[in-house]
C-alpha cells in the first residue's frame, strides 16, 4: 500500500476510536430549572 492510504487508514481509526471513547463518557448533568415571564397577551 502506498504511505498516503496508509495515513488516511490511520486517521481514520484514530477518529472512529476517539469517537468511541467520548460517545462512552459518563457526563450527566442535573437539570436546572429556568422560570421565565410571560405576558398574559402570549399565552392566547
Amino acid at each position: 500500500m502506498s504511505r498516503p492510504l496508509v495515513i488516511l487508514i490511520v486517521a481514520a481509526v484514530v477518529l472512529v476510536v476517539g469517537l468511541f471513547v467520548l460517545a462512552g463518557r459518563d457526563t450527566s448533568v442535573a437539570p436546572t430549572r429556568v422560570e421565565k415571564a410571560v405576558s398574559l397577551e402570549k399565552l392566547s
